[in-house]
């Protein structure tokens, strides 16, 4: 009990000071002022995420910025050439993270959550969060080495299994891959071809590498598989090449990169490296002029019988099961046509079981996100994959209602409510009966959370302050949750209509009504100083970038007219003042050009019969990488990704 009353503010403030810091508490009380008083300052979830990242930048800081005569990965000799646009000072940055090119790529399986990515210049990270592995061309006359070069080409290949496939090349040195997932006797597996070719003979060179597209990843260990031709790494995970290497090589930090002894053969059986930073290199031998392709796998689980190299079968099939139910597209538009494909096998990609809004960086589950992309789904007709989704929402729920992905968040419980009247509304199923009790728990929760009306200013009737959308800014009273607040009371409504549990839905619909009411009221009253009747993020904000979330009115949930002026006086203001060459840019947070966002605001555009969305619609299309995927944010100069996920789903 008497860590209760201990002074424990006391004794840190004191501490710090001693210490010669600056005062924590101090520090923490200030941050506090500058969002409205909340239950929740920020989400844990996010926080844990960010120390991850901030931890991995520190580690970045160490290894890279004194080591840059080792072979990093494409963004590093992007970020840290004090020539390219997106070199980044570092300065006072106590971490260092990849902020220009977060663009990865993901390939699988449909029902398999491992994701293997592939960066843009063919880095493959076969496990999650783990070391890498790359190709090089190595000759007498240069080297040829695929994250130096300015240009590559770089595909999604949709025809049978999912693959990304790479080329680069250089004085006529050619190097190519091809990454994919396949099953071998139920073990999921990379799968990598190689292939290479240069004028006057050389070596292909496969390195293990200690580092992935947000920075390093430790290999204390590697270790000869000499009986099945490839490495043991970390004691743990194995690679297997098709063929036996000509030769090997290892190195640890303290010998630098093994890429500085490529002229040398190692007698070794293996390295181990007490910094984390070990390297190895397998080196393939190329004849004049004459290609060669040379394969190898890294199983995605626990390997537990000997390795078989056999191709698995039927992957081809699974995809074209798994999206049979999809729309089909025919367009003469080849780019639009392509990126529609692509997103339809990435919607099933992300939703194994949990719904992923990335492979990487988002591969967490999140309500915003999971509704967001399982409407994508139904919208597109996959009805047996979206109630899927909504099956699993049930036990997610709270004892007082409350459908919980982040704390201080209060529109996820208007999200899954919204989604579950959306599936029905589409596919002409009654709600399952075994949705009932969660759909009268959260609309309960939606009308308990609400501020009492009589309250007498902007703020009565909304939500309390929350962190809402972490996009939006600190905390506040933002219109966005409020918004999905009185759609999930629509929809509870509705659901419940249906069930003949008709008292309790003409509540829902009041309450609905009335929660709809109060927000239009503080609207006008917070337009008031603008002169029209534009939206802020919050009652208590000026109009700036924020002013995005508000229009959830208008798309998805229609709860205001097609062309409503209050939508397209807000629109207006955003394409006026936060828009940055045709797309819109995000200040807060993201700091960069959001797609998503901005295909928020094409599809307002779109349903009021507005012509801009077009050109807005084009030129997120010209924005997508070679791949058709879109990071969170695009960085306005090196047109990487700055922000989030590299391949952001709800995109």
């Amino acid at each position: 009990m008497w860590l209760k009353w201990f002074p424990w503010q006391y004794v840190v403030r004191r501490i710090a000071l001693a210490k010669g810091f600056i005062d924590p508490v101090g520090i923490l009380a200030q941050i506090q002022r500058f969002s409205q008083p909340s239950e929740v300052l920020a989400p844990v979830e996010l926080l844990r995420i960010s120390a991850v990242l901030h931890a991995r930048g520190l580690m970045n800081a160490q290894a890279i910025q004194h080591n840059l005569d080792w072979i990093w990965p494409y963004w590093v000799t992007r970020q840290f050439n004090p020539n390219d646009k997106a070199f980044v000072p570092r300065a006072f940055s106590l971490t260092h993270i990849n902020l220009t090119h977060r663009n990865w790529t993901a390939v699988g399986l449909p029902g398999l959550a491992e994701y293997p990515l592939v960066d843009p210049r063919g880095l493959v990270t076969p496990l999650y969060d783990g070391w890498s592995i790359d190709s090089w061309v190595i000759t007498d006359g240069g080297h040829l080495i695929p994250s130096h070069q300015g240009s590559a080409s770089q595909e999604l290949v949709l025809e049978g299994n999912l693959a990304v496939a790479t080329k680069a090349a250089k004085d006529e040195m050619e190097i190519s891959s091809r990454v994919e997932v396949f099953q071998d006797e139920k073990i999921p597996v990379c799968h990598v071809s190689i292939a290479a070719q240069t004028p006057k003979g050389g070596w292909l060179v496969i390195s293990v590498r200690p580092f992935n597209p947000e920075g390093v990843s430790f290999i204390r260990n590697i270790c000869l598989l000499r009986k099945e031709n490839g490495f043991k790494i970390n004691h743990a995970n194995s690679l297997f090449f098709n063929e036996p290497p000509s030769g090997y090589n290892f190195s640890n930090y303290r010998q630098g990169d093994v890429y500085r002894k490529l002229a040398e053969r190692s007698k070794e059986e293996g390295i181990n490296c007490p910094v984390g930073m070990a390297t190895a290199a397998a080196f393939f031998e190329l004849e004049s002029a004459r290609a060669r392709e040379i394969m190898f796998e890294v199983p995605l689980r626990s390997e537990e019988k000997k390795h078989s190299f056999q191709i698995g079968l039927g992957a081809a099939e699974l995809w074209q099961n798994e999206t049979a139910q999809a729309a089909r597209l025919h367009i003469p538009d080849g780019r639009i046509q392509f990126l529609f494909e692509a997103a339809v096998k990435t919607l099933v990609l992300h939703s194994p079981d949990e719904v992923y809004p990335g492979p990487y960086t988002y591969k967490h589950f999140w309500f915003r996100d999971a509704v967001m992309i399982a409407y994508a789904m139904l919208c597109s007709g996959m009805l047996e994959r979206t109630k899927k989704i909504i099956d699993s929402f049930p036990a997610r729920q709270k004892a007082n209602g409350y459908f919980h992905s982040q704390a201080g968040e209060w529109d996820s419980n208007g999200q899954v409510l919204w989604l579950m009247h959306q599936y029905c509304r589409v596919s002409g199923n009654p709600p399952q009966k075994s949705w009932m009790g969660a759909i009268r728990k959260a609309a309960r929760w939606i009308q308990k959370k609400r501020l009492p009306d009589s309250l007498g200013h902007e703020e009565a009737g909304l939500f309390p302050p929350g962190f809402s959308a972490e996009h939006l800014g600190p905390n506040d009273y933002y219109y966005w949750d409020d918004f999905w607040g009185v759609a999930g009371l629509e929809a509870a409504s509705r659901l419940l209509e249906t069930t003949h549990k008709r008292k309790l839905a003409f509540e829902l619909r009041i309450d609905a009504e009335n929660f709809l009411r109060s927000i239009e009221h503080s609207v006008r009253l917070a337009s008031a100083h603008f002169g029209e009747e534009m939206m802020p993020a919050s009652p208590n904000r000026r109009m700036d970038a924020g002013a995005v979330g508000s229009l959830v009115a208008s798309y998805p949930l229609k709860l205001w007219p097609a062309g409503d002026p209050r939508i397209l006086a807000t629109i207006n203001y955003l394409m006026s003042h936060c828009f940055h060459e045709g797309a819109f840019f995000h200040d807060v947070s993201h700091s960069g050009i959001n797609p998503y966002l901005t295909l928020h605001v094409a599809q307002c555009l779109l349903r009021a019969g507005d012509g801009r969305f077009f050109d807005v619609l084009g030129k997120i299309a010209a924005l997508a990488s070679p791949t058709g995927q879109w990071p969170e944010a695009i960085h306005p100069q090196s047109l990487g990704g700055c922000m989030g996920d590299g391949q952001h789903v709800w995109a």
